[in-house]
């Protein structure tokens, strides 16, 4: 039985690292729009480079995902993750976890993708200065 849109992409970013940048156009379609919160890319191409420039300080990056709400008639799907990553770069290369959702929608390959996390969490709280001041606001604002 061949494997469905949504279960290709799990199957993509179960290990996230070099050796799937050669893949992607297997998944995506050449027009791909790719949006997170801190980029908006457009293209394959464009998707590619992003992520090789993203993986440069990666010590180690997967996703494990938990469950999907997934219309594969109409050709879309949400997927419910957490991705575990070390970067050489945050937290002294700590593993640390983000929550997050991923918003597909795809014909015979996905052409739009949109990644939604908290930004704060994933990168600035992990900045010495500026994580200490992000949480100090967090803390008062009751935000966890």
């Amino acid at each position: 039985m061949a494997l469905t849109v949504p279960q290709k992409v799990r199957n993509l970013y179960l290990r996230f690292d070099k050796k799937i940048l050669n893949t992607l156009g297997e998944i995506y379609s050449d027009d791909i729009q790719f949006r997170d919160p801190l980029h908006a890319v457009n293209g394959l191409g464009n998707l590619t480079s992003y992520y090789a420039a993203m993986m440069s300080n990666l010590m180690e990056c997967r996703f494990e995902f938990h469950h999907s709400m997934e219309m594969t008639a109409r050709g879309e799907a949400v997927l419910f993750w957490t991705m575990h990553y070390r970067h050489s770069k945050l937290a002294g290369g700590q593993l640390l976890e983000l929550t997050g959702n991923t918003h597909l929608l795809f014909n015979d390959k996905v052409y739009y993708h949109r990644d939604y996390f908290d930004a704060g969490s994933m990168l600035y709280e992990h900045i010495p200065v500026m994580g200490f001041a992000i949480r100090q606001i967090k803390k008062k604002v009751g935000a966890k």
